[in-house]
């Protein structure tokens, strides 16, 4: 597990390659198009996966499909997605998807589930990208180039009080008594339907601050590139920066220090 203190500093590492941010992009669009063919079907199937979580013939197609762009593009890279078992590379990079990030919002035909997209390179995180294909948007940053919202620059929000902020989640039923309190005391306006949408509401302005309490390492890989990028920040719950840490925030930066302290995280 990545600590503080390994975590590359991003700025600090050479500009990703323009190219792989263009290749990323694409195939985000391509497979979220895909899902499309699946959304909002009245005789979706939906299965359950041996942790309880729900998965689709949409979730297993986006996946297959960027593997196999992966795959032959750059044949000696790694890749790690949900549906799949890992598939090693031996150049020292590794492609991570998650094809739909809210897929149990799939399949109740809400248009705010995402497709995510990341790589890691021998340097440490190098892309990121979120597709909301229901909506039509992708957000999107790579290592030094900056971030964006369908091909125009993406910044954080200057909120500076918590008591003006949106706060999301992708849900509260995980979040510990005392933190919900917490953050309600604190005049937090609280918003879910987060899951990656809730993540591109922050890195756009749109909202301030993203709590997860429970994450896997795809369903939050691209945020690392994407919040440096468009200037704000992104931790686990107890501080510690990358993608890793087992629960997710997402700030502005000028709030980050507040929130985790809120949370009972202290700074990080």
């Amino acid at each position: 597990m990545t600590s503080a203190s390994t975590f590359p500093d991003l700025a600090a590492l050479p500009p990703v390659d323009p190219s792989l941010v263009d290749f990323a992009v694409e195939l985000v669009r391509d497979a979220g198009e895909l899902t499309l063919q699946w959304f909002g079907a009245p005789d979706l199937v939906v299965d359950d996966k041996a942790d309880g979580t729900p998965v689709t013939a949409a979730d297993r197609a986006a996946e297959r499909l960027v593997r196999e762009r992966v795959g032959e593009r750059f044949p000696q890279d790694g890749v790690l997605g949900e549906e799949e078992p890992e598939s090693h590379g031996t150049s020292g990079r590794r492609w991570i998807v998650d094809p739909i990030d809210g897929t149990k919002s799939f399949t109740r035909g809400v248009p705010l589930y995402s497709t995510l997209l990341a790589l890691d390179d021998e340097h440490g995180p190098a892309l990121g990208v979120i597709g909301l294909p229901a909506v039509g948007q992708v957000v999107y940053a790579g290592r030094g180039r900056g971030c964006f919202a369908d091909g125009r620059p993406a910044r954080v929000s200057d909120t500076a009080h918590l008591a003006d902020a949106f706060l999301m989640s992708s849900g509260f039923t995980h979040w510990p008594e005392d933190d919900l309190i917490a953050v309600r005391r604190a005049g937090c306006q609280l918003r879910t339907w987060g899951d990656g949408y809730g993540y591109a509401m922050i890195a756009t302005g749109r909202a301030d601050v993203m709590v997860d309490p429970e994450v896997a390492l795809y369903d939050v890989a691209p945020m690392p590139v994407i919040f440096h990028e468009a200037g704000g920040a992104f931790t686990s719950l107890d501080g510690r920066p990358g993608a890793d840490g087992g629960s997710g925030v997402a700030t502005n930066g000028r709030l980050h220090a507040e929130v985790l302290a809120l949370l009972g995280a202290g700074t990080p």
